[in-house]
């Protein structure tokens, strides 16, 4: 693993990867292809083409230093509330998360580009604190911003994602949505990994996509949006780049029976439906929240 962020950085200004573990397959296009994709991951992908599908955009997305991120907001979420920005457990600017981990009101100035829905960047927004950051069972962090969503939307008309609060199904067309590269991946879900292992790192139900999301090194971080509602249900994470088996840049799955399969060439998320219940009214975490399943300290 590329452990030293300094290291990781440096490598990011050369080749545009993100850090490992989820610099989520920086494979070239052959390599992608060469990934067998399963039949019923093809017909996952032709039934996400549905005609109520909407286009998804950049908008609201933003670009970190190393990685990808989205301004988010909870269903609960009012709009004088300070906003968050979704990026990897993994992104964190002071390094990974040890196993075990959980880091929270840890302050922060960290800066990110807001981009429009052409990949614009239209403002810089900056951090007050991570409000949260681990590696264990998901990888996510989450900053709490010196703005409001009022403010961000009056400024530079845009808005925040909204996390969905319940699980995602199987064969839900989705967008991964890079504000570092400016791309979208379009794609579905294909399954849930019970496990997911990397190097050290464990995480639980992961999103499995199917082939057609081909994502690269910088595009950890990133919004998963479900096409048919504009919500974020994931964030994006990792690949099997090289068809190694549970070493990092090769996450393998294990089942609740320990068998052990790996996917060559194909990418996951981390579910994000558990978050919005570890955020209370004014967007505070509370980890002792009523339905909070997120790591704690």
């Amino acid at each position: 693993m590329r452990k030293p962020l300094v290291a990781a950085l440096f490598a990011l200004v050369i080749t545009g990867a993100g850090v490992a573990p989820a610099v989520a397959a920086p494979a070239p296009a052959a390599a992608s292809a060469s990934a067998s994709a399963s039949v019923s991951a093809v017909k996952a992908d032709t039934k996400a083409a549905a005609p109520t599908l909407q286009a998804v955009s950049l908008a609201g997305t933003v670009a970190l230093s190393n990685c990808s991120g989205s301004v988010i907001r909870f269903p609960n979420s009012a709009d004088s509330d300070p906003a968050l920005v979704l990026s990897n457990g993994h992104c964190l600017e002071t390094g990974f998360p040890e196993p075990g981990e959980v880091i929270v009101d840890q302050a922060s100035s960290r800066t990110f580009g807001l981009l429009n829905s052409a990949g614009t960047r239209v403002a810089t927004l900056r951090a007050s604190k991570v409000a949260y950051s681990t590696m264990t069972d998901t990888d996510v962090t989450i900053y709490q911003l010196t703005s409001t969503y009022t403010t961000i939307k009056n400024s530079y008309g845009i808005s925040a994602l909204t996390v969905q609060d319940t699980h995602p199904t199987v064969g839900t067309a989705i967008t991964v949505a890079s504000g570092y590269w400016k791309r979208l991946y379009n794609c579905s879900i294909d399954g849930f990994a019970y496990r997911l292992k990397e190097g050290d790192w464990t995480w639980k139900d992961s999103i499995r996509y199917t082939s057609a999301c081909n994502t690269i090194g910088g595009t950890s971080g990133s919004p998963v949006v479900d096409q048919a509602t504009g919500k974020v249900v994931a964030v994006n994470n990792t690949g099997n780049e090289d068809g190694e088996t549970c070493t990092v840049n090769n996450p393998c799955e294990v089942d609740a029976s320990g068998n052990v399969t790996i996917h060559p060439g194909i990418n996951y998320a981390e579910e994000t439906y558990q978050i919005p219940a570890c955020f209370t009214t004014g967007n505070k975490l509370n980890l002792s929240a009523s339905g909070c399943t997120l790591p704690k300290p």
